[in-house]
């Protein structure tokens, strides 16, 4: 039962995104008005050939570490927007007649008028918006794996709070100071493109249960088995988590917009507010990141302190019986030496009564 179940979310996930997949593939075709373009749908085409092998491969109808089923939805989603991005930007320019071709097409496509009539800045609005919505209710739906509820939770909260960040970039190319310029949108466009490989990623996983003191074949514990897990690992996955985020998102995403403000002059108020928003951001992450090693490395000490007291405490013990085993054997030694005199003795006495009769 739970086979099927998992069976049954796993399909019902990849419909969802082989669904808005073909949408924003149709959409491009539209815009550009080559058929050639329909060779974006490779990544959604192969997710039936994800399905299959992660279903046979896998316990749990998941992948651990990374997500191959979102990995080949982006593979399609992501030039999808790179080429409507593109081409709004050529409609922007002065002197360009290209939305002329784009309505004679879609005047021979029946869909409702209502749609027809959009604006080509809300269809790419639009796709982009419902991508990563797209995005946390495919993850929702799709099987846990070896999540339990309590990290998907979790995870779906996490990834909220990114696409919501990684759309404000967009606002930044209707500025009217950087909207006709290529260089900023293409950059723009690198970092989107950047911040979303953070999906395929799940790095909210349990992590391994603390092992106890490893003993030895009489019971005991054995000192001498090496440096406590949180000595040898190198991060926690709460560390590479907050060091993906600054690497994908925060950080370029500062950078991007400190550019703008110094080199392209783009001062308002929410770019203001959303560049002091990254500094903070930034900063507090490293904060965490510090804290959680820190902690990790003095429970770290504290545990092999406890050890070293445990094992000195097991040694004394040990040293004590040995002790009272040598004071035992001393005293069956003495008590047999002295029954041993006695019955010289004895044997004498009645070796010097025999002579004497």
């Amino acid at each position: 039962m739970c086979h099927l179940l998992n069976v049954l979310l796993a399909l019902l996930s990849r419909f969802l995104f082989a669904v808005h997949g073909v949408v924003t593939v149709w959409r491009v075709v539209a815009v550009k008005g080559e058929p050639l373009y329909w060779l974006l749908l490779t990544g959604v085409a192969l997710l039936g050939v994800e399905m299959a092998i992660t279903l046979k491969c896998t316990r749990n109808a998941e992948w651990k570490w990374f997500s191959p089923m979102v990995f080949l939805y982006l593979s399609t989603v992501i030039p999808c927007i790179w080429f409507l991005e593109l081409s709004l930007l050529q409609s922007k320019l002065p002197f360009n007649n290209s939305s002329g071709h784009e309505l004679h097409l879609l005047a021979h496509i029946p869909i409702s008028a209502g749609i027809k009539d959009l604006d080509p800045e809300n269809w790419v609005a639009g796709l982009e918006q419902t991508m990563l919505i797209v995005l946390v209710l495919g993850r929702w739906l799709m099987p846990k794996g070896d999540m339990s509820r309590d990290q998907l939770s979790q995870l779906l909260m996490v990834n909220v709070g990114l696409g919501a960040d990684i759309l404000d970039i967009f606002d930044t190319f209707r500025e009217p100071e950087v909207k006709t310029n290529q260089a900023v949108v293409i950059i723009g466009l690198a970092l989107f493109s950047w911040a979303l490989m953070q999906f395929p990623l799940v790095l909210t996983q349990t992590r391994p249960q603390k092992a106890g003191p490893s003993q030895d074949s009489k019971g005991g514990p054995f000192c001498c088995s090496g440096a406590p897990p949180s000595l040898t690992s190198c991060c926690s996955s709460e560390v590479w988590s907050l060091l993906l985020t600054v690497g994908l998102q925060d950080g370029p995403f500062l950078l991007y917009r400190i550019y703008l403000m110094v080199q392209e002059q783009v001062l308002n108020q929410l770019m203001i507010f959303f560049t002091c928003k990254n500094i903070l951001i930034v900063l507090l992450e490293l904060y965490r990141i510090f804290v959680v090693q820190c902690e990790q490395q003095v429970s770290g000490l504290e545990r092999c302190a406890a050890l070293v007291l445990q094992c000195q405490a097991h040694g004394g013990s040990r040293e004590e019986e040995e002790v009272e085993e040598e004071v035992g054997k001393d005293e069956c030694c003495e008590e047999q030496s002295c029954h041993i005199d006695m019955k010289k003795g004895t044997e004498r006495e009645e070796d010097q009564r025999g002579v004497q009769v």
